[in-house]
């Protein structure tokens, strides 16, 4: 029984620090740009997003 009561606070203790965690991002408003910063080191300078190629154009050789 002790080992379960061990497992309870500790199980209360992450959730309540993910929680902190949570509501220290959420104020800091960090979230904002997540998606465009994650890709930022993917972009080579100077260079043009290309397009995907569709299956057709794929199937007739066509760039």
């Amino acid at each position: 029984m002790e080992v379960l009561t061990l497992q309870v606070f500790v199980s209360l203790v992450l959730v309540l620090g993910s929680l902190v965690l949570f509501a220290k991002t959420w104020k800091s408003r960090d979230f904002d740009h997540a998606d465009r910063l994650a890709l930022f080191p993917l972009d080579e300078p100077g260079e043009k997003p290309t397009e995907p190629r569709s299956e057709e154009s794929a199937e007739q050789g066509n760039p």
